[in-house]
């Protein structure tokens, strides 16, 4: 069992050759399907950056250097061909899924045609496009799968294989809900998780809205995780809440 800097390992998180957590720049003008596709890749535990018009997204693509683009065809300014092209000017190997419109055929073979490697019709689930991004990630060898199945947060550990959840030495029996709970948290530590994101994640995207759900399991997992001991799940009023190591 080890840990990278404190934080964690997961059994199939795609990691960079030099270890470090692989990068994705994620290009369409729709905010809110942005945001979705931003915090399903987040919570893999990749670096996820994101453009809403085409120039943007050349630029980021030019600081970000990632590892694979989610590229939307239609774009307000240049197309998601002109940005193919010019990424691949700089970086040739670079892989690229396009989202294309569920009955645009012309779309996907121009796409293709024009260098793409992979693409998804909209609507879409966020899990084919996380799958698709490792299966490129894996061929092009910009991912490597890492072996361990353990997160590792401070003296808090979660076996996403058994299950199986420490702190320090003492087990700790969660529920499913406190389970996937606990594992976006620690996927993500000292990074401030709104409701919103944790809704999202955790009760996949059709809970209503229920913030106070939230609350109740968070209450949940401070009994069981901090009670008696240094404090690790913290409360970031009207920002959100964020696991770090107890201090």
């Amino acid at each position: 069992m080890t840990a990278t800097n404190g934080t964690e390992a997961a059994r199939g998180q795609l990691r960079r050759p030099d270890g470090g957590p692989v990068r994705v720049l994620v290009v369409d003008d729709e905010a809110t399907l942005t945001e979705l596709l931003t915090i399903a890749l987040r919570y893999e535990g990749w670096e996820v950056r994101a453009a809403g018009d085409g120039l943007t997204a050349v630029r980021l693509a030019r600081e970000f250097r990632p590892d694979a683009v989610v590229l939307d065809i239609m774009l307000p300014d240049i197309d998601g061909l002109e940005v193919l092209r010019r990424v691949h000017a700089e970086s040739p190997d670079v892989p690229v899924l396009f989202l294309t419109a569920k009955d645009a055929v012309e779309d996907r073979i121009a796409g293709l045609t024009a260098g793409g490697d992979d693409y998804v019709s909209k609507p879409f689930s966020l899990e084919e496009v996380v799958a698709r991004l490792r299966a490129l990630m894996r061929r092009s060898g910009r991912g490597t799968t890492r072996a361990e199945a353990v997160l590792v947060v401070g003296d808090l550990t979660l076996d996403e294989d058994s299950r199986e959840v420490r702190r320090g030495d003492t087990a700790v029996n969660l529920t499913a809900t406190e389970f996937e709970l606990l594992r976006y948290l620690m996927r993500n530590p000292r990074r401030v998780l709104s409701k919103a994101q944790i809704l999202d994640r955790v009760w996949n995207y059709d809970f209503g809205g229920q913030s106070n759900v939230v609350e109740l399991y968070i209450s949940y997992l401070r009994k069981k995780i901090d009670a008696g001991r240094p404090p690790m799940i913290h409360t970031l009023r009207g920002a959100g809440y964020a696991l770090r190591p107890a201090e």
